[in-house]
């Protein structure tokens, strides 16, 4: 045996070894049920959100919970002395005023060192009044700002008719589960009982009573932003003529609207800032702890706490669902008898999972499609989302197609094409919750600062769309799938790329989309492919990975930045290339290199870093599995490419 046979064998030896580990170790945290949930983490906001929330209820001292909140947002405060969006991240005015307010109210002085710190760097960037709109309700609820200091969101937009051009049809999920608890909020204006009369007027450059102007970001664009700050002038004047009548009927409307969607321990929207605006509302409607709609919208909150040894922090929500998914695609690449068992398991804990009676939000645009989707967490039936049910429906009929009992999953798999099929948007696309969310205006309103308030078709999740319906033998000439594709190359960005709403970001979107148009059956030589594939081989990096940072949401980003590799970003470029047919490629092998070369001794790799999408410059995620399943995935892949099989292989994802 010559040489080279030698170091083929020992190259193919060391993959397989590398494959067995992470495998091994992806299965190890499998729940004993069939799923997994890995932790979901976002910055510092939401675990500084809950311990203001405990003070604006009065709840009793929780000393050790605090103390372990509180040694995380010490560890998380950055070099520059605030708290960024993301690690490595800049200081974000909001982020830091509410991190500070949360130590403050647990204890800190505001002359320790890292609290002088923290407040030197926050009033250089102009103090806590250039907050953004949440952070000052949230300010007005504890009495440090005045209401004249927020938006007028009157709790009578309950009552507008959905023609009208303001409505809560009309935002995202994740918005309109957010607002209707704060209209009862804004409508009554209680005041936090904080027990230990903690405040933060040392954050601010003038007193902050005197603040009144409003923050814009810096997305809202003329005419529309004169005209809606216009029309929150007016609102002012006119809304307190408004009739009681109305005003108490509006409120019971918002109420009505909390009650229908608590879902139980899951909370409402299943997502932190909806669940503890319930908690709130219904505290100032004087509804009291014992109530078990209030008990259970508290009870929700406190699920998403994690709680360690040393430290502990709240997650914005839970992604069993989304993890359990993954992890069973990943695992369906491995293709042994441990992980197919693992498989059918996951497979088995999702199905029942498939929400099948309750019509949610999205059917105020499509009355008349059948349910069939599934959520992103546990329980969220108002709300199941496309991106979720492609990826579990495809692993269903992966697993069918490869026998791993996928039988009794023809007609879930059926139901979910069917829901999927009935929400594509009019222009081809796909959003994440609803169909056809696209009033853009409405970003432009003074309580969307933030540029999160709608919920459009994505390249990401269309991608996703795309590849499930190809997958079950949708051709690329039915109207369907080519008003698909033509949304998908109207979407690709001069440099080949695909933005990525939900991941970050170009690499993340571009992996996405060429899987899709693999699994449609596009040549590689296409040229949106071929594009496509050399901007991944421009970008990677010399030591052979792939890295993006979060701050490519930015209005301003021009091209691609170099970024330190990733596990998942290295992951997601070794199996877009793959899927471009490129499995040939030195760039493969050079990524398939570095992920090998930095798995951890337990078989798993560290990634510091955010690599999830929340919202675009707003919020963005660490999802902890996607490093324990996206390289065991791209590695398992290169193994199948390599052994044997040649031409262009369909892969859903």
């Amino acid at each position: 045996m010559d040489d080279a046979s030698d170091l083929s064998l020992a190259a193919a030896a060391k993959l397989e070894t590398a494959i067995d580990r992470a495998a091994r170790a992806l299965l190890a945290r499998q729940r004993p049920d069939g799923h997994w949930v890995f932790e979901l983490e976002a910055d510092g906001t939401i675990p500084a959100e809950y311990v203001l929330l405990r003070a604006y209820l009065g709840e009793p001292d929780a000393p050790e919970l605090e103390a372990k909140i509180g040694r995380y947002l010490r560890r998380i405060q950055a070099d520059h002395g605030g708290w960024p969006l993301f690690h490595g991240g800049d200081l974000d005015v909001s982020c830091t005023v509410k991190a500070y307010f949360a130590l403050k109210m647990i204890g800190d002085s505001p002359d320790a060192p890292h609290m002088v710190r923290a407040r030197e760097a926050l009033l250089a960037r102009g103090g806590a009044g250039a907050c953004n709109v949440f952070t000052r309700l949230m300010l007005a609820l504890f009495g440090i700002l005045d209401w004249r200091a927020t938006p007028e969101i009157p709790v009578e937009i309950m009552h507008l008719p959905r023609w009208f051009p303001i409505h809560l049809d009309k935002i995202s999920y994740w918005a309109r589960t957010v607002i209707v608890p704060l209209l009862v909020l804004r409508a009554l204006r209680p005041r936090a009982r904080n027990p230990r009369g903690v405040g933060i007027d040392e954050l601010f450059l003038q007193p902050p009573s005197t603040i009144r102007d409003l923050p814009r970001g810096a997305h809202q664009k003329e005419p529309w932003a004169t005209l809606f700050f216009a029309l929150d002038q007016v609102l002012r004047r006119v809304r307190p003529h408004f009739p009681k009548t109305s005003h108490a009927a509006a409120i019971a409307k918002a109420r009505a609207f909390v009650d229908e969607r608590l879902n139980g321990e899951d909370g409402l929207g299943a997502i932190y800032p909806a669940m503890a605006n319930a908690v709130m509302m219904y505290d100032a409607l004087g509804i009291g702890p014992e109530d078990p709609r209030r008990a259970i919208a508290r009870a929700s909150v406190e699920k998403l706490l994690v709680v360690k040894e040393d430290e502990a922090y709240c997650q914005p929500c839970l992604s069993p669902v989304w993890d359990t998914a993954l992890a069973a695609h990943a695992l369906l690449e491995v293709k042994a008898p441990a992980e197919r068992e693992a498989v059918n398991r996951a497979l088995a804990w999702l199905k029942p999972l498939q929400v099948l009676e309750v019509k949610g939000d999205w059917a105020a645009q499509r009355p008349d499609v059948r349910p069939g989707g599934w959520a992103f967490q546990y329980r969220n039936d108002h709300y199941p989302d496309l991106d979720d049910t492609a990826v579990v429906a495809m692993a269903m009929d992966r697993a069918r197609r490869e026998a791993v009992d996928g039988d009794r999953f023809e007609t879930a798999i059926a139901r979910g094409r069917e829901w999927v099929e009935g929400l594509q948007s009019q222009n081809g696309g796909w959003g994440a919750f609803d169909a056809d969310n696209t009033y853009h205006y409405l970003n432009n309103i003074p309580f969307a600062d933030h540029g999160a308030l709608l919920d459009p078709p994505t390249a990401d999740v269309s991608a996703r769309c795309v590849s499930f319906l190809a997958q079950l033998g949708e051709t690329p000439d039915s109207p369907r799938m080519k008003a698909a594709l033509d949304y998908l190359a109207r979407e690709q960005e001069q440099d080949g790329s695909w933005f990525g709403r939900w991941g970050v970001n170009y690499v993340y979107g571009t992996w996405s989309v060429l899987c899709a148009l693999n699994m449609a059956g596009l040549d590689p030589e296409h040229p949106m492919v071929a594009r496509a594939a050399d901007w991944l081989i421009s970008i990677q990096n010399p030591d052979g990975g792939w890295g993006e940072g979060c701050d490519s949401y930015r209005l301003d980003y021009r091209g691609y930045e170099p970024a330190p590799s990733a596990a998942s970003q290295t992951a997601w470029g070794v199996l877009g290339l793959m899927a471009a047919g490129r499995g040939d490629h030195a760039a493969v092998a050079h990524g398939v290199d570095w992920l090998q070369s930095h798995q951890g001794d337990d078989g798993e790799w560290t990634e510091p870093g955010y690599t999830g999408g929340g919202f675009p410059r707003v919020f963005y995620l660490r999802y902890h599995g996607y490093s324990k399943f996206f390289p065991l995935w791209a590695l398992a892949r290169y193994r199948n490419l390599t052994r044997g099989n040649s031409g262009q292989v369909a892969w859903g994802m």
